[in-house]
């Protein structure tokens, strides 16, 4: 598959500090990386999820004339007794669907049902609930209260959208609301971001997949499944380019090819300087790769880089590292080059039901936690008890991060922690 003229800068990642605060990375991928995905066209029914790279215009007003927003009568406001009740004939019967030619005449109302067009000379509408009707003489008419504010229960042309108005802005991830607004502009199909391709690699001779027979030494590979789950989160198109060899030609043909066929390579695990870890060293002769050392824990060491115009990301072995950097900083990451707005997830002040007698002031922490709403005062932030980054049991526990800045140097029982859900990052609540 061939791939368009450059897209990205050279040394995008490249840095010059020693260590990277997490507001520094974030400000750093959002300042260096642009849109790499290109546009299609997409059939609305398809467009669940995909992202928006050409505003969705209204061609007409919307609603496209005075409506009525309930089922009643229609009629004059200057018809209306001023202190008491009003009786007016019934004039006109207008359904939804199917405009009256007539006026309605000084004096009388229209019979008229949700949705249809409001006829000329009508500018309120009465709830039928609201009406009596009386029968005199084979005239039908209607007794309205006292009281009817005019202008009421009638829709205008273009008070929701005026013609030539944008309804739907380029950098949308398409919700079943924005589908909607789409539709009620006359929209069968819109043009989205293609999804961005990424190659997701897994390194080592320890690593095996589930279902192979296990033997001591060898890691069942659960950040393949991480992974994989979270970028169908983001609405990318995900290659499994299974399990290398930690052996270097083995890599580098693989590398190699993922970065011709894929807009981002993946890899978890691999990253270090070790003999047998040929991931880093392979992207530094064939392309460009700047190690983030980031103050951030758990997660410190990422591996940031490109082979031409393809982006390599090489996050960390442990589970728990792979979750908090993907959510952190690739998340970010991808939507940036797929054309998304970024937008930074919501924190929500909780007080914390946990206490940490001492932390380093140098860095951001992100504990894995969930609210308690049995708390004593009410919902509490707890955490969970152990701080490993291998340990898996802490993200299937928890429901969200418990964010804890550089300058806290200390969490005591009841103090304000800010809590990060995990829906933030556009993950389903448990």
């Amino acid at each position: 598959m061939s791939k368009p003229a450059r897209r990205l800068l050279d040394d995008c990642f490249l840095h010059d500090k020693d260590r990277l605060r997490h507001d520094d990375a974030l400000a750093l991928l959002d300042q260096r990386l642009s849109v790499v995905a290109t546009g299609e066209w997409v059939a609305l029914e398809e467009a669940h999820g995909r992202v928006l790279c050409e505003a969705v215009v209204a061609p007409r007003n919307i609603p496209a004339f005075d409506n009525a927003a309930v089922d009643g009568y229609a009629l004059r406001a200057e018809d209306l007794a001023v202190d008491g009740e009003t009786e007016l004939p019934v004039a006109l019967r207008i359904p939804a669907g199917h405009p009256s030619p007539l006026a309605l005449e000084p004096g009388g109302v229209a019979r008229i049902f949700t949705g249809a067009v409001m006829p000329k000379g009508a500018d309120t509408v009465v709830m039928q609930e609201d009406v009596q009707l009386v029968d005199k003489s084979g005239c039908e008419r209607v007794r309205i209260p006292a009281g009817v504010r005019a202008g009421i229960n009638r829709r205008r042309s273009g008070e929701d959208v005026a013609a030539a108005e944008a309804v739907l802005w380029p950098g949308y991830r398409l919700r079943p609301q924005d589908l909607a607004a789409a539709a009620s502009a006359g929209a069968d199909r819109v043009r989205c971001y293609k999804p961005l391709r990424i190659a997701l690699i897994s390194t080592g001779d320890e690593i095996i997949r589930p279902g192979t027979p296990f033997s001591d030494g060898q890691v069942y590979d659960a950040n393949h499944y991480l992974l994989s789950s979270l970028l169908a989160t983001s609405g990318a198109t995900v290659t499994d380019y299974g399990i290398l060899a930690d052996d270097e030609n083995t890599v580098r043909d693989a590398l190699e090819d993922a970065a011709a066929r894929h807009d981002v390579v993946m890899t978890s695990g691999g990253a270090s300087r070790g003999e047998e870890d040929h991931v880093v060293e392979l992207v530094n002769r064939i392309g460009k790769l700047h190690a983030w050392q980031l103050a951030v824990k758990p997660g410190r060491p990422l591996a940031f880089g490109q082979i031409d115009d393809t982006v390599f990301l090489g996050l960390p072995g442990n589970p728990v590292a792979v979750m908090v950097c993907f959510l952190l900083y690739a998340r970010p990451m991808l939507s940036r080059l797929q054309g998304t707005n970024v937008v930074s997830p919501q924190r929500f002040v909780m007080k914390a039901g946990f206490e940490i007698a001492r932390k380093k002031t140098d860095r951001r922490e992100f504990l894995r936690g969930w609210i308690d709403n049995d708390g004593p005062g009410g919902p509490v932030a707890r955490k969970f008890d152990r701080d490993g980054s291998g340990l898996i049991s802490s993200l299937t526990r928890a429901s969200g991060l418990i964010e804890l800045p550089e300058e806290v140097s200390s969490v005591s029982v009841g103090d304000d922690v800010a809590y990060i859900p995990f829906s933030e990052f556009g993950l389903t609540p448990r």
